[in-house]
């Protein structure tokens, strides 16, 4: 397994820039980033390079939904630019998501689920990711499709279970689309967490990391992260594992509860 951290949400108290290094430091080789397009390119691409990091896995898509059938083409474009970005970052993963990402709370457009069928959403998604597929694969970076919950942050989002991602990923039928199985997001929608990875373990490229509730590091909650570790390791799991958390306290006490828990295994 390769192990990240996302930078958005841990290392608050430091500058952006300064994050980097502290991820380092912590003993990660890999950062993720939310938005690429607040960020500048060559800054981003320096820093990588002076502390020795990868980006992992960054947003995919902007401020566009991919279940819209309306937004087809401006979707694939927006993808694009994202794909020249994490080609030109060495980045590998892109997450992308059923509707666009909004601030909290989420006021979902309540037309875009009155006006569309679940059927015409699900084909709207599956057309476009089967569109851009090919780009993908030429690029080297994997789609990472993400479910989102549905009970606390995100109220309304399309895509809410691992099985209805499934089911777009094999319709798709590409290497470079995966499932991106956000653990926190799937116990509150599901639960399920091992029984799910064992299911999907084939179709799944990226996995997140946090608590429930809370959305904290690892033992700020109830879910039993070393035993997903374990498992992960015995399915012999070499994608990533990124710890996308929000400190209970501060980040120094997260790493040390991240830390632990990878050392278990």
């Amino acid at each position: 397994m390769k192990y990240s951290v996302n930078i958005e949400t841990v290392y608050q108290e430091l500058p952006f820039a300064e994050r980097f290094a502290a991820a380092k430091r912590d003993g990660f080789d890999f950062v993720e980033i939310w938005d690429w397009e607040s960020k500048d390119a060559e800054e981003l691409a320096g820093l990588c390079r002076e502390h020795g990091v990868e980006i992992s896995c960054m947003g995919g898509d902007g401020p566009i939904s991919l279940c819209d059938p309306a937004n087809g083409e401006a979707y694939l474009a927006y993808l694009r630019r994202s794909l020249a970005m994490a080609k030109q970052l060495g980045c590998k993963l892109l997450a992308v998501h059923s509707n666009e990402l909004m601030p909290e709370p989420h006021p979902y457009a309540a037309d875009l689920f009155l006006q569309y069928s679940d059927e015409e959403k699900t084909s709207a998604m599956c057309r476009t990711l089967r569109a851009i597929a090919p780009e993908a694969e030429a690029a080297g970076v994997t789609l990472c499709l993400e479910a989102l919950n549905v009970e606390v942050e995100h109220v309304g989002n399309f895509l809410k279970y691992t099985k209805d991602a499934a089911e777009i990923i094999r319709a798709v039928n590409s290497p470079n689309v995966k499932i991106l199985y956000d653990a926190y997001h799937m116990y509150l929608n599901e639960g399920k967490i091992i029984e799910t990875i064992r299911k999907y373990q084939d179709l799944i490229g990226c996995i997140h990391i946090a608590d429930a509730p809370g959305r904290g590091e690892p033992g700020t909650g109830c879910i039993n992260y070393r035993a997903v570790l374990e498992e992960l390791s015995r399915l012999s799991y070499e994608g990533m594992v990124a710890f996308e958390l929000f400190p209970r306290t501060d980040s120094a006490t997260a790493v040390r509860a991240i830390n632990a828990v990878r050392a278990g295994l």
